[in-house]
C-alpha cells in the first residue's frame, strides 16, 4: 500500500506540474519575463548634432533622415507601415529597400478602427521606468546649447513626460543619473541605472533622447492643435527581446498616431541592443531633435503619454480623448481563463488518481472522501461549540 500511495503521489504532482506548464504557456506574452542575465553593449552610434544621414529608397528619394549611424540591415517603419532595410551605405546616404507593408502596424490599425480596447502587454498598476542615457542632450533655441553636461534638456523632457503619465493614472519612476560622457561607454553606464529601475518591477523603462538633425521643420508638427515635437521610436535589432520591444513599439505608434494623428514619426531598429535585453518593454524616444524648442517637445511626449498607459493595460483611455479613440472596456483575457481551466483540470485529475491508486478501487475512495468531509465537519462544528461555551 505505501508503494501504491508514493506511486500515486508522484502521478498527481505530474499532472499538477503539467498543468501549471499549460498555463503558462497559454498565457505566454502576457506574463512579464525575466531580466537577461547578461546585456549586450553598444557602440555609441548617435552622431554629433548637425551631423546626420540622409535615408533614400530605391528611386532615390529621400524617405527619412536620423542623426547616428546607420548600417546595412537597419530598418525603417514608417507612420503609415511602409516597412524598409537599408542595403547600403555610401558617405552619408543610406539607400533602403521597401520590404512592403508591415503586416502587424496594419492589423492595428483595423484593430483600432473597431473602438477595441487595446491588449496590453501585462496590466496591472505597476509603474513605468523613464530614464536618460544621454543626459546632456538639448535643445538649441531654449538651451543655448545642443548639449549641456549632466544637465541637458532632456532631463525636463523626461520630467513632462513623467509629470502627463503620473495625471493620466500611470506611477513613474524617473531617474535623472547623469550617464556623461556622451561616449561609447554612456549605454553601459546608463545600463546600471535600468537595472536599478528594474529592482522595482516596473511595467515599461522609455530611454528619453533627442535625435541631431539639423532641420528643425523635419521634426515640427502640428498636433492637436499646437505645434509640436514628433517622437521617433528606436529598437535594438541587436538583442534576444527585439521582437517583443518592436512588437510594442508597433502597439504604441499606431494607437498613438490614432488618438493624436502625425505624433509619432516611426519606428527605427538599429544596430545594437540600446540595453533593451533587460525587457521585453523597452523603447528608446526621441523627442524632437536639437533645433527645435524645449517646450516643443515637452508638448510632444505630453501627447505621448496619452497613449502609454492604454497601450500598457494600465489604464483605460482618458476621458477628454476624442471619442472615436475611446475603446470599450477592457475584458478578461481569453487565455488567461484557458490556462486557469487547464490547472483546475490538471489538479483535479491528480487528486483522483491520489485517491483511486491509494485506495485500489472507485467503490473505496469514494468511501474515503466521505469519511474525510465527516471528519471535518464534526472539526468544525467542535469549534463552534468551543466557541459558544467561551461566549
Amino acid at each position: 500500500m505505501r508503494v501504491n500511495s508514493a506511486v500515486a503521489l508522484l502521478l498527481g504532482m505530474v499532472l499538477i506540474a503539467t498543468g501549471l506548464g499549460l498555463g503558462v504557456f497559454l498565457t505566454a506574452g502576457e506574463l512579464p519575463a525575466l531580466p537577461a542575465a547578461a546585456g549586450l553593449l553598444d557602440r555609441d552610434d548617435e552622431l554629433k548634432p548637425g551631423d546626420y544621414f540622409t535615408v533614400v529608397d530605391e528611386a532615390r528619394r529621400a524617405i527619412d533622415e536620423l542623426g547616428r549611424a546607420l548600417t546595412p540591415g537597419d530598418e525603417l517603419i514608417t507612420a503609415d507601415g511602409k516597412h524598409y532595410r537599408i542595403e547600403k551605405v555610401s558617405g552619408k546616404v543610406a539607400q533602403a529597400r521597401l520590404l512592403g507593408i508591415d503586416r502587424d502596424v496594419l492589423a492595428w490599425e483595423e484593430y483600432f478602427d473597431r473602438a477595441a480596447v487595446p491588449v496590453g502587454i501585462f496590466g496591472g498598476r505597476r509603474a513605468v521606468g523613464v530614464y536618460h542615457t544621454h543626459s546632456d542632450e538639448s535643445y538649441v533655441p531654449t538651451d543655448g546649447a545642443a548639449a549641456i553636461p549632466y544637465r541637458g534638456g532632456i532631463l525636463k523632457v523626461g520630467g513632462y513626460l513623467s509629470g502627463k503619465l503620473r495625471r493620466n493614472g500611470v506611477g513613474v519612476l524617473h531617474d535623472t543619473t547623469p550617464h556623461d560622457p556622451h561616449d561609447a561607454y554612456a549605454y553601459i553606464r546608463s545600463r546600471k541605472t535600468a537595472v536599478r529601475l528594474l529592482r522595482a518591477n516596473p511595467i515599461a523603462l522609455f530611454d528619453v533622447h533627442r535625435d541631431g538633425v539639423p532641420d528643425p521643420d523635419f521634426y515640427r508638427k502640428q498636433v492637436a492643435g499646437t505645434t509640436v515635437g514628433q517622437v521617433r521610436l528606436v529598437v535594438g535589432r541587436q538583442n534576444p527581446r527585439m521582437s517583443a520591444n518592436l512588437d510594442f513599439a508597433k502597439r504604441l505608434m499606431t494607437y498613438a498616431n490614432r488618438v493624436h494623428p502625425g505624433l509619432v514619426k516611426g519606428i527605427f531598429l538599429g544596430n545594437g541592443s540600446y540595453n533593451q535585453d533587460l525587457m521585453p518593454t523597452a523603447l528608446l524616444l526621441e523627442c524632437g531633435t536639437h533645433t527645435i524648442t524645449r517646450p516643443e517637445a515637452e508638448r510632444g511626449v505630453q501627447l505621448l503619454a496619452d497613449a502609454v498607459p492604454v497601450v500598457l493595460g494600465i489604464t483605460g483611455p482618458r476621458p477628454d480623448l476624442p471619442e472615436s479613440a475611446r475603446p470599450v472596456t477592457n475584458k478578461t483575457s481569453p487565455g488567461a481563463w484557458r490556462a486557469f481551466a487547464w490547472v483546475l483540470v490538471a489538479t483535479v485529475i491528480g487528486v483522483g488518481a491520489y485517491l483511486l491508486i491509494g485506495a485500489g478501487s472507485w467503490e473505496t475512495a469514494r468511501e474515503r472522501l466521505r469519511s474525510f468531509w465527516r471528519r471535518e465537519a464534526n472539526v468544525l462544528r467542535d469549534r463552534d461549540r468551543q466557541g459558544d461555551d467561551k461566549a
